[in-house]
């Protein structure tokens, strides 16, 4: 089976054809022989294989002679290496070999021998064959082996055993499906197996990522994840079929091309008849099928049914694993679909379904209602749906819980069902669809039930007002929330459900102090309402969180932690990842507590998964866990935290933290367009009110703006910033605040345009009304809010000059105290820059562009890098080129620490001097008090620094630079 080999790359399979080459060549001493047999299914991609292998040894010098062989039986004797002759006849130049050549071909036209000859032939072929090498290796490539002829069966064993007297390799490909019964080959392989130099190979079909590489060769673009997914599914990984399939895609073609249903058609019509209903059986049923299960299907006596299987996995239709079946493409399935009645299938899926339910210890509803509903039973159908779906939501399966509640749906509209029990199946389904992160689906199933029962009671407006906040409708959410908490039906359990979500959305707005209010509310009225746990942890953690922004954070956090042991042992979902929500934002945000903070993010991400709030709540923790990596200045780290949350593709305000996440590494990278991208993706999920995201939507948004000189546009966002926002979040609005001043400081800098002094005005009223506020705050909350306040006063500085170097040199002695790298390199630039404008060249300015050039460098903080080199050229300040004086330091010179580990994070520094006392992860962990997944996240990095591969390898550098 072959395909337009000119036009596809060959992909994933650089390992074998390097492989292949020792083996044959490499590897093969002089005089001696050795052989691959390549072993695989039709359209694995053998003969391309054979191909690159032939056009690799040929460009090394090697004489290679290709033939095929057809399947015409023992009719042509030696065909292949006949064929192969001649083909090289038309090649080759070199008169010595054309004469050696043309001798051993008339040797073949002018004799026959007979049966007492075969052994005088042989000899005569291998000197031909020695004759035409000349002393160079020589392989002989044998295409489609499985129709050998009978001479060329014995040419190769006497050839391989070493009887010709010379260097000789055989490449050969076999179709696998093809050896079946007493084929005479397999008896050939099994005598050459035993000689050392022959290796059999069973090339198997392309893994994942090598089909999606070949569909994207094919189309020019890469595949969405549903559409790979399913290609994937369809070709099980064959190179012919992967290819067929992605010229149909390209091509606009819908549904199974000809020449794919030919060929799957001829393999199963191929199969005995008992093996071909056993194939159709397991097509029909819901992969893998357990050997039990089929034999109950297809009702054949044991023996009879392990012979069809038997057969069905030689054929390469079917594979076995664990005592299970599947088909080895769907795409057989496909095929088989049209060749049975509709009378037919549906009968296979009634056996199915009653050979399950004739297992009552086993788990099969979701199998079952599968079953039920494709074989026209609708009523059964909707019992086997409901209780997979309550069986997945015990398992906290959410994802599936809400697929099969949908299923219930469908088959609910066959069966007549009432309205009460339709509202029921709409509620169970619309929280499944709010568990597993589908809330738009969420809001519109609540809106059916809405239709279904007249009217919108106080218990729809609170799941109306759950599923907005989680979408990122933030205003519409608290809308909802007050209209049940003034609705004259709403009981007093209502009532404290409705203010402890509330407290927990003002919360996320940043509006600390009217959480803290609803909060003491909410757990006044739970007090007074039975079974009202989950309310209580809820307000809990909303009043330890506002407690301890505003007030004391040894006061608060003990409340937090309490309501996360709270929730750990009411077990419910939700309230355990809020609490971690909560105490992960705090630690890592206004506390600057970052690396407890990272920790608790990444143990609750950990935790949340488990309970099956992986594409929500474990999102929205790992976007924390980034957020304060970022600020520590392990982007790296913070950059595979957030691919890592990215694989469950989640949807609204989860969508929106990661987003945000993501574009404050894009900004600070200068990744302009992927920046735009993401701010512009938030943007649109917050266009139905999304009020919590807006602040930090809009710094981003100035940010990247000043870095692309478009100063007018980040004055206009901040402005907007300021306008917009409620939130009582000092951080949020001093980093906003200073986003501002250094717009108009760079405008004023740059002669541009004309610094507004109206806005100036008002960025210093709201920095004097943050200065003078976080008064009250909390300590660790005041010490992050002077430092943005310190970047404000030191960029005022620049509105009408080139600043105050001892400003901006308070700016970065309060950043480096926070251990935060990236506003500290910020700073030490502007003071630099102030210095040179005061006094021209000076040794203290170099020093500190250096030092921050090396830092912007080694944090890949480009715009930041470049600004700084460009000042540097200037003032005629050296500063070295990043990436090549670092890793030509750690190269030259291991006589200096700060030349291998200055890349080091402190943190990285403290795990490697673990390692090498040669704690294990689980211990470094303990001693630390991080997670042993944490601690090889660390070790991970720290080999790549340090371009090492092994523990005693970074343990011999630290040894080296530790002080003596």
């Amino acid at each position: 089976m072959a395909s337009d080999v000119d036009a596809t790359p060959l992909v994933g399979r650089a390992d074998t054809v390097a492989m292949v080459r020792a083996a044959l060549i490499d590897r093969v001493p002089q005089g001696h022989t050795a052989a691959v047999f390549v072993n695989g299914e039709s359209g694995v991609g053998k003969s391309r294989l054979l191909g690159e292998v032939a056009a690799g040894l040929r460009a090394g010098g090697a004489v290679v002679l290709t033939g095929s062989c057809l399947d015409i039986g023992d009719a042509s004797p030696l065909h292949p290496l006949l064929q192969a002759l001649r083909r090289f006849e038309t090649e080759v130049s070199h008169a010595r070999t054309c004469s050696a050549v043309r001798n051993l071909l008339n040797m073949f036209a002018d004799e026959t021998p007979g049966r007492e000859g075969a052994g005088t032939l042989l000899e005569r072929v291998s000197r031909g064959l020695h004759l035409i090498a000349q002393g160079r290796p020589l392989v002989l490539v044998l295409d489609d082996l499985q129709w050998v002829d009978r001479s060329t069966r014995q040419l190769l064993l006497y050839l391989l055993a070493g009887l010709g007297d010379m260097q000789l390799s055989v490449l050969a490909a076999i179709r696998a499906e093809a050896l079946q019964g007493a084929h005479p080959l397999r008896r050939v392989l099994t005598e050459l197996r035993r000689l050392r130099s022959v290796r059999v190979l069973d090339l198997a079909p392309l893994d994942r990522l090598g089909t999606d590489q070949l569909a994207t060769a094919i189309l020019g673009r890469p595949l969405g994840p549903e559409a790979a997914e399913r290609l994937w599914r369809r070709s099980g990984g064959n190179p012919f079929v992967v290819e067929e399939l992605a010229r149909d895609l390209r091509d606009g073609r819908d549904g199974l091309s000809d020449t794919l249903r030919e060929i799957f058609l001829d393999r199963v019509e191929a199969l005995p008849p008992h093996a071909h209903e056993a194939v159709q059986a397991v097509a029909v049923g819901v992969e893998p099928v357990e050997h039990e299960l089929l034999a109950r299907v297809v009702r054949f006596p044991e023996e009879q049914l392990i012979e069809a299987v038997h057969a069905a996995i030689a054929h390469r239709l079917l594979v076995c694993t664990d005592n299970a079946y599947h088909l080895r493409h769907r795409l057989v399935a496909e095929v088989l679909e049209h060749e049975l009645l509709p009378a037919e299938r549906a009968a296979l899926h009634r056996r199915y379904a009653d050979a399950l339910g004739a297992e009552p210890a086993q788990l099969h509803h979701a199998r079952s209602a599968h079953h039920w509903r494709l074989a026209g039973e609708p009523v059964r159908a909707l019992r086997a749906a409901m209780a997979a779906a309550e069986e997945a939501e015990r398992l906290h399966g959410y994802a599936e819980a809400h697929r099969h509640w949908s299923l219930a749906l469908q088959a609910a509209t066959d069966t007549g069902l009432g309205v009460p029990e339709r509202v029921t199946l709409l509620e169970r389904a619309a929280e499944a669809a709010h568990h597993c992160g589908e809330h738009a689906r969420a809001l519109a199933l609540l809106e059916e039930q809405a239709t279904l029962l007249g009217t919108s009671t106080c218990a729809l407006r609170i799941r109306r007002a759950r599923y907005l906040a989680h979408a990122g409708r933030t205003a519409p959410a608290e809308a909802e929330y007050q209209q049940a908490l003034d609705a004259p039906d709403c009981t007093p359990g209502e009532r404290a459900t409705a203010a402890a979500h509330l407290a927990e959305l003002l919360l996320h707005l940043g509006r600390y102090a009217e959480a803290g209010r609803r909060a003491r509310e909410a757990l006044a009225l739970s007090a007074s309402v039975e079974g009202a746990a989950s309310e209580a942890v809820l307000a809990s953690a909303a009043l330890g969180f506002s407690e301890a922004y505003l007030e004391d954070p040894d006061a608060g956090l003990p409340v937090m932690r309490e309501a996360l042991a709270t929730a750990e042992r009411s077990g419910r979902p939700e309230d355990v990842a809020l609490a971690y929500l909560h105490l992960a934002e705090l630690l890592t945000g206004p506390l600057n507590v970052i690396e407890e903070g990272v920790v608790v993010a990444r143990r609750g991400a950990e935790r949340v998964t488990e309970l099956g709030l992986g594409r929500t709540f474990e999102t929205r923790l790992l976007a924390v866990a980034a957020n304060g990596l970022f600020r520590v200045g392990q982007w790296v780290e913070a950059e595979k935290v957030i691919a890592d949350a990215l694989r469950h593709r989640p949807s609204g305000a989860d969508a929106a933290e990661l987003l945000l996440a993501r574009c404050r590494l894009s900004v600070a990278y200068g990744e302009v367009e992927a920046a735009d991208r993401d701010l512009e993706a938030v943007a649109t999920l917050l266009a139905g009110g999304g009020a919590r995201h807006v602040l930090s939507l809009l710094t981003l948004r100035a940010g990247l703006a000043m870095w692309q000189g478009r100063h007018d546009e980040a004055r206009q966002a901040v402005a907007r910033g300021l306008t917009e926002t409620r939130s009582d979040d000092l951080v949020l609005l001093a980093t906003l605040a200073w986003h501002g001043l250094r717009a108009e400081a760079e405008l004023y800098a740059s002669r541009t345009g004309r610094v507004d002094l109206t806005a100036v005005r008002r960025l210093r009223e709201v920095t004097n009304r943050v200065r003078r506020t976080s008064v009250q705050a909390a300590r660790p909350v005041r010490d992050v809010v002077d430092a943005f306040l310190a970047l404000c006063t030191a960029e005022v500085g620049r509105l009408d000059g080139p600043g105050d170097p001892a400003l901006w040199a308070r700016a970065a002695e309060v950043w480096d105290r926070r251990r935060h790298p990236y506003p500290a390199a910020y700073s030490r630039l502007r003071q630099a820059e102030a210095l040179l404008a005061r006094r021209g060249r000076d040794a203290t300015a170099a020093a500190l562009l250096r030092e921050a050039y090396e830092m912007a460098q080694r944090l890949g903080a480009r715009p930041l890098g470049e600004e700084i080199a460009a000042l540097a050229a200037r003032a005629r300040v050296p500063v070295p080129d990043g990436a090549t004086d670092r890793a030509g330091d750690r190269a030259a010179s291991p006589g200096g620490a700060h030349d291998e580990l200055s890349a080091l994070t402190p943190r990285e520094r403290e795990v490697l001097t673990l390692v090498a006392e040669g704690l294990t992860n689980r211990e470094i962990g303990q001693r630390l008090f991080i997670s042993e997944r944490t601690i090889g996240v660390h070790v991970s990095h720290i080999f790549d620094k340090l371009q090492v591969r092994t523990r005693v390898q970074a343990s011999a550098i630290h040894l080296r630079h530790r002080p003596r």
